[in-house]
């Protein structure tokens, strides 16, 4: 939704500080809403659901496993 309306710049004075070009004109004032902050983004959801990892799944993999893939 957008809000829009022309007024003297005089009645803005006390809100903003115009530059010495807009003083004593007519102005656009044109008032949206603001947009709400990006959050990051959290994996956490499925924290409860999962299994902890066994220390061994962060150990090397064997040679006959990283043959298989490629590597």
């Amino acid at each position: 939704m957008e809000y829009r309306q022309t007024m003297g710049s005089a009645a803005l004075s006390g809100v903003l500080n115009l530059p010495p070009m807009l003083r004593n004109r007519q102005v656009d004032i044109i008032v949206m809403p603001a947009k709400e902050p990006k959050t990051t983004r959290k994996f956490d959801f499925l924290a409860d659901k999962m299994p902890p990892l066994p220390d061994s799944f962060f150990e090397p993999l064997c040679e006959e496993e990283l043959q298989s893939w490629g590597l």
